[in-house]
């Protein structure tokens, strides 16, 4: 077996990373353009993030996944405490609570790292049902589903409470991939899928019917959430178009750094997308969606290759929550899925996005570390 360093770092990850690095600096230095003077140094500060991101990455390396597996449950409590001091204490901006505001910093987002934390959590859960049961009956695995609705309900229902709608669907993906490899019996995902489709459509239906009756029984809120998704399928709203058209006028080569020559709202993250195609251009489109893919698809050789089942599972976790992010992202900045606040992972600027995931690079740099040392 060949020696192999603790803090070994896998190029075929750390490459991309730079690579998301120079693309997220430049795109939001360019949609700065876009965005009010006091605003101008928002590069600066995600450069800044990044530094302090790769040091957690780096920190995560150091104590190694074990210790992380070890008092999960422990974390899990925080981030839920944490999701609940959002409500009680936490001051409103643009009348949601999802944030709190740290006096000198900027502000932080609990439900970001809540992903994270409930990846491993639900790694954990299901790495210990396999092992206790190697042949599980349905009753075993009934209970088994209760314990994780109940462990993925409670962060979700304070999530939705915010409101964070986009939050909550990433949730539900993690758990949907993770559930879908963990070996239960088929007939709960069909069971699964068909009561959403009953309750989603008992949801549209009085939608339709009747906006009074919709409002009565799921509140104001609710009924603008939805509405906004439902924007999408006829091609309308303000951000939308303004987008196409800017993603349209970048052509094959793009129009070059700053010069998005259309305003939308939110450029710096859930637009970030329109800003990068304008610049870049179609050629600089496919570039970075090839970056994805490779990025993606190397995280699932990572999986294989690894001899930890809890393992594989925190990475079918993470690789769920970044491909439903990246199709979500580009997709509703073309036009093709709702609007839902869905920033772009690595690209999109945000403090608290960006620093979850370089926790998460630090957790899968450990797995393909030991992947390398299990396969040499």
């Amino acid at each position: 077996m060949k020696n192999v360093s603790k803090y070994k770092v896998d190029k075929f990850i750390l490459i991309p990373m730079f690579l998301f690095v120079i693309i997220s600096l430049l795109t939001i230095h360019s949609s700065q353009k876009l965005l009010p003077s006091f605003m101008n140094n928002l590069y600066i500060k995600q450069l800044l993030w990044y530094v302090l991101g790769f040091i957690i990455a780096y920190f995560i390396m150091f104590i190694g996944n074990n210790y992380i597996y070890r008092n999960i449950w422990f974390i899990y409590i925080i981030g839920v405490l944490s999701l609940l001091g959002l409500l009680l204490f936490a001051e409103p901006i643009n009348d949601a609570r999802c944030w709190f505001t740290i006096p000198g910093i900027g502000t932080i987002q609990p439900s970001e790292f809540m992903k994270i934390i409930l990846i491993i959590t639900l790694a954990k859960m299901v790495n210990k049902f396999n092992d206790d049961f190697a042949n599980p009956t349905v009753k075993e695995e009934f209970i088994f589903l209760l314990k994780i609705a109940t462990i993925v309900f409670i962060p979700s229902i304070l999530t939705f409470l915010q409101p964070d709608t986009g939050v909550v669907l990433i949730y539900l993906i993690i758990t949907i991939v993770m559930l879908f490899i963990s070996g239960i019996r088929y007939r709960w995902f069909a069971i699964l899928f068909g009561s959403l489709a009953i309750l989603i459509g008992f949801v549209l239906l009085v939608y339709f019917i009747n906006t009074d009756m919709f409002i009565n029984l799921f509140g104001t809120n609710f009924f603008l959430r939805v509405d906004r998704l439902l924007d999408w399928s006829s091609k309308t709203g303000y951000q939308l178009e303004n987008g196409l058209s800017a993603i349209g006028a970048g052509g094959f080569f793009g129009n070059g750094l700053g010069n998005t020559p259309i305003y939308f709202p939110e450029p710096q993250t859930d637009f970030i997308f329109a800003v990068y195609a304008n610049n870049f251009g179609f050629i600089g489109s496919i570039f970075l969606i090839g970056l994805i893919i490779f990025f993606d698809t190397y995280l699932i050789s990572v999986a294989i290759n690894t001899n930890k089942n809890i393992n594989k599972y925190v990475i079918a976790g993470i690789v769920g929550m970044l491909l439903y992010q990246q199709i979500q992202n580009i997709g509703m900045t073309f036009g093709l899925l709702p609007i839902t606040g869905i920033t772009l992972p690595f690209i999109s600027y945000g403090g608290s996005s960006l620093l979850s995931y370089m926790l998460m690079a630090g957790i899968i740099f450990n797995i393909s570390n030991e992947s390398f040392r299990y396969t040499n």
